[in-house]
């Protein structure tokens, strides 16, 4: 039987506070405005069903029971602590979130964790091989790319992603010859590439060299 909790939603507590307000405007007798009262905050509280789940996540295995709303970033934060994957924006348009889903890198503040039963899910703790670091980690810290380190995580998703993409031959707004095969990473080629990843303290220099470098080893 899935488990039910209550969520106090705002507009229930505006409701409710306006409830209140009218209830001490009106004059009515204290027993009966406490009544009342119980009545209306009895609204704010709506009840939530929480449904089973079951991920593959860095290759282990994960058994939740999540609200259907719940976001894949809020999925890895909140209830399996994978905090490597940032909330940003929380709008698609940073790139923080970013982690692999069956490779393909996505902006994981966008995507519902119940779009991705069964599917095969990489976050920033899972790409070092033990304690290996993956090339693109190796290069981010040999290249400095990054200051304070908050987009860093799906800075690095991304770029792992992106490296499979070029040599799956995908084109970008960049790329001047889409017909002779995979594209050459030019600064131009990686910067277009990787541009829905913003670094507020403006590490690009750095990260393009980076992924130029790790891009001779994956």
């Amino acid at each position: 039987m899935a488990e039910t909790d209550y969520w106090i939603t705002r507009r229930a507590v505006l409701e409710g506070g306006a409830a209140t307000c009218l209830l001490v405007a009106s004059g009515l007798p204290v027993g009966a405005q406490d009544a009342v009262a119980t009545m209306a905050a009895e609204r704010v509280t709506t009840p939530i069903s929480r449904i089973p789940m079951r991920f593959r996540i860095n290759a282990t295995e994960h058994a939740l029971e999540l609200d259907a709303r719940t976001t894949l970033l809020d999925a890895l934060r909140n209830n399996l602590g994978l905090t490597g994957s940032k909330k940003g924006c929380d709008h698609g348009q940073c790139g923080a979130c970013t982690v692999l889903v069956n490779g393909r890198r996505i902006n994981s503040c966008l995507s519902l964790a119940a779009q991705h039963e069964d599917d095969e899910i990489t976050t920033i703790e899972g790409l070092a091989d033990g304690e290996k670091l993956h090339p693109v980690q190796a290069a981010f810290i040999a290249h400095d790319g990054f200051q304070c380190g908050y987009c860093t995580p799906g800075q690095i998703c991304s770029a792992v992603g992106m490296l499979d993409e070029v040599r799956a031959g995908w084109p970008s707004h960049a790329s001047m010859d889409v017909t002779s095969g995979p594209a050459a990473l030019t600064e131009a080629e990686i910067r277009e590439r990787m541009s829905g990843n913003l670094c507020r303290c403006a590490a690009y220099p750095n990260i393009v060299a980076a992924i130029r470098d790790a891009a001779e080893e994956v």
